[in-house]
């Protein structure tokens, strides 16, 4: 039986923790595990996460917030413990690493430098970027250097780097433009019945919607996530509604169904 740390409220204990899973006597799943079989853990419980962190306030919010974080901190320390096993780097590292690099990008806060305002603190933040990955050889003067992100997050990124290049529409009316040609395209493709082309112009549009959204001050990752939740809401109301009328929704037509839907949108509506 492994030892319980006595004080669970240490960083200290966590790391054990994490340790005794992945050793001789530890979780089967747990010492099964490589960084590439985590990846969908990682992602899944970040996504947890922000759906927590942009729920409506509640009682149960902070307590829930508290929960994910949590999570998330486990996978870091999961990662970490698989680096160390192999000789890489330890937990230890990885603060060091983080808390190296929030000292070194905030000068304003821990050296002598000056700034107006938060303008000037992301100006500064870039240029300290830049300096670090042309010291390491990783950039060029021109490269996007893009994180890998979820699509529409990393379409958003892109063309927040190619505006900086002055590769870009000068306002959301040129964005939209765009999305109308891309949409034509698409319409062709489809009259087309091609698949390669289906796929190929939808990517397209799907892009420079994503464009149209940075250009008019929004991230298009945020706003999907509310279109799917705004979704997720009228459809369970839908369900809810027919239930109450004693109708089995599995076995309504198309137009009893969209009746059903138009009635979902005008309550949560009202309730609003």
């Amino acid at each position: 039986m492994a030892q319980i740390p006595s004080n669970l409220r240490q960083i200290e204990s966590l790391v054990e923790i994490v340790a005794q899973l992945r050793g001789p006597n530890g979780c089967p799943w747990d010492k099964e595990q490589t960084h590439q079989s985590l990846t969908q853990y990682a992602i899944e419980e970040t996504h947890e996460l922000v759906e927590v962190l942009e729920s409506a306030e509640s009682a149960q919010k902070d307590s829930k917030i508290k929960e994910e974080l949590g999570d998330v901190l486990f996978q870091v320390i999961l990662h970490a413990q698989l680096a160390q096993e192999r000789g890489a780097f330890n937990f230890q590292e990885v603060v060091a690493t983080i808390s190296e690099k929030l000292i070194r990008r905030h000068p304003h806060v821990f050296s002598d430098t000056k700034v107006a305002d938060t303008d000037e603190v992301i100006r500064n933040w870039e240029v300290i970027k830049k300096a670090e990955k042309d010291s390491s050889g990783e950039t060029q003067k021109y490269a996007l250097n893009v994180p890998p992100l979820p699509a529409l997050q990393r379409a958003y990124k892109i063309g927040l780097r190619t505006d900086k290049f002055k590769f870009d529409w000068e306002n959301a009316e040129g964005a939209m433009l765009k999305v109308e040609e891309e949409y034509a395209e698409l319409q062709e493709a489809l009259d087309d019945d091609s698949h390669e082309e289906i796929e190929h112009e939808l990517g397209d549009l799907l892009f420079s919607l994503a464009q149209l959204a940075r250009h008019l001050k929004m991230e298009p990752e945020q706003v999907l996530r509310k279109a799917n939740r705004r979704f997720e809401h009228r459809f369970n109301k839908m369900i809810s509604i027919s239930a109450a009328e004693m109708k089995d929704w599995g076995t309504l037509s198309l137009e009893e169904k969209e009746s059903y839907w138009q009635k979902a949108k005008a309550e949560l509506k009202a309730q609003k």
